[in-house]
């Protein structure tokens, strides 16, 4: 651990500057007006992989953006780790509400503030720069390959198509990834279950085109004015997601699960003021933890209609949208989710109005073993870096890849992130604490070092 601690620190400096660097380059994968930079940071990142000593880096072309691999097998007969991670990132907008330019790290009180800080640049870079590290001290236990897409944040497409073609070369013992969060660095935590997602975007048309709101109002429904009445039936009294078959194949967890759960260290007063709220939300009868990490939700993740620009403009607009999300857990399948929400957002619809829904991206929700060599890997090397034992939780968000990797390739993950919950992901003033960063850096080859050992 001494010499790992060492060398991170004769480095440190530079391990900032490239990652300011690697944050420097707005790699928005959602937007075509920034696909020349989604492409340079492909060819970054091998660059960054080449120097750290990998071998065979590919920038692997897709029908949409690259997939960048590179790795180092230094003994056929050890174990081999596949790391993937992701060097695309969110939309920035709205840019007024950004503190400092996005895409230009900034450091206040030890925390980096920048577009893709947490999510993902700051945590899969803590891996190329652990490689670096195992390299130059020769340390490597065990083989390892890289895997870095660019276009996680909008679907990742086109990585299923990779990963079937490519069976051999992703050949592997086990998945990390680093795209989760921590309880906090005083309470490390490894997260064992994610939840699915169905991405939504309904459309409600009216009349066929903006209409004088004096002269129409009143006469012809306004879609807008539909549209949110039909959002607002979608949770009933109790915040239960109103559509029937959402919840036929959720699991109820036990009481031994609920108790293990909540055990872990949470503060609802704190919860509430660092988010600006006077009250926690959500489904009666459940915790935040619970609500969070084990129960399905919808959210409307962006709603739009008529004028929006400056002053007055006195309208019926002819249209409104909207896009949703829904949050799964195991047992629910994104495809069928998508399909009753469909037929019952189409069966809502008054006549007055036309509707149309559109499913975007998916993902199914996924459990990771903790009885494995692999989780117990990672809790020993917390147990090294941290002094304290991991707490286990399960992870609001969705990386629909991991089970994509169980389906094709077999394997299981390891989800080891560095992140905390309260670092603005997909948010104004997104960051990542420069603490964490090293800290990673530090755990990471602890992590493939007992890997190597309990493979044995």
């Amino acid at each position: 651990m001494q010499e790992i601690k060492q060398y991170v620190e004769t480095h440190k400096d530079r391990f900032l500057e490239e990652l300011f660097e690697l944050l420097r380059f707005p790699s928005v994968s959602a937007d075509p007006k920034y696909k020349a930079d989604v492409l340079k940071t492909a060819e970054f990142v091998a660059e960054k992989l080449v120097e750290a000593g990998a071998d065979a880096v590919e920038v692997c072309e897709t029908a949409g953006y690259p997939i960048v691999y590179g790795e180092k097998i230094i003994d056929k007969n050890l174990p081999t780790v596949l790391v993937y991670g992701h060097y695309d990132v969110q939309p920035p907008e709205p840019l007024e509400l950004w503190h400092t330019p996005p895409f230009e790290p900034t450091v206040r009180d030890g925390k980096i503030y920048a577009r893709g800080a947490c999510d993902d640049k700051g945590q899969f870079y803590m891996h190329i720069k652990a490689f670096e590290l195992m390299m130059q001290t020769h340390t490597l236990a065990c083989n390892i390959k890289f895997m870095i897409e660019g276009e996680e944040e909008v679907g990742s497409n086109n990585l299923g198509i990779f990963v079937k073609a490519n069976k051999e070369k992703l050949k592997a013992d086990v998945v990390l990834i680093s795209d989760t969060s921590m309880l906090s660095m005083e309470h490390p935590s490894l997260e064992t279950g994610l939840r699915g997602l169905a991405y939504m975007e309904v459309e409600v048309v009216g009349p066929n085109k903006d209409l004088h709101s004096g002269v129409y109002g009143g006469a012809v429904a306004n879609p807008a004015t539909i549209l949110c009445q039909m959002i607002a039936s979608l949770h009933d009294e109790n915040n239960h997601v109103n559509i029937p078959g959402f919840y036929d194949k959720v699991i109820e967890l036990t009481d031994e699960e609920k108790k293990a759960l909540n055990s872990a260290p949470h503060d609802n007063e704190e919860y509430k003021k660092d988010l600006g709220i006077d009250e926690v939300w959500g489904e009666k009868g459940y915790s935040t933890l619970e609500r969070t990490g084990t129960r399905p939700t919808l959210e409307v993740n962006g709603i739009w209609s008529g004028y929006t620009g400056e002053g007055a403009k006195t309208i019926l607009p002819s249209k409104a949208n909207a896009k949703i999300s829904m949050r799964l857990v195991p047992k629910q399948s994104s495809e069928e989710i998508a399909e009753i929400f469909t037929k019952h957002f189409q069966s809502i619809a008054p006549k007055t109005v036309k509707v149309k829904v559109t499913a975007h991206h998916g993902g199914e929700p996924a459990v990771t073993p903790t009885d494995g060599i692999a989780y117990q890997a990672a809790e020993k090397a917390i147990q090294d870096s941290f002094g304290k034992k991991a707490i286990p939780t399960r992870g609001g968000g969705s990386i629909p890849i991991v089970s994509l990797f169980e389906d094709v390739l077999g394997l299981k993950t390891v989800l080891f992130g560095f992140g905390l919950d309260s670092d603005a992901l997909h948010s104004p003033n997104e960051k990542y604490n420069i603490y964490n960063y090293y800290k990673g850096i530090e755990t990471l080859p602890l992590f493939h070092k007992y890997f190597a050992e309990l493979s044995k």
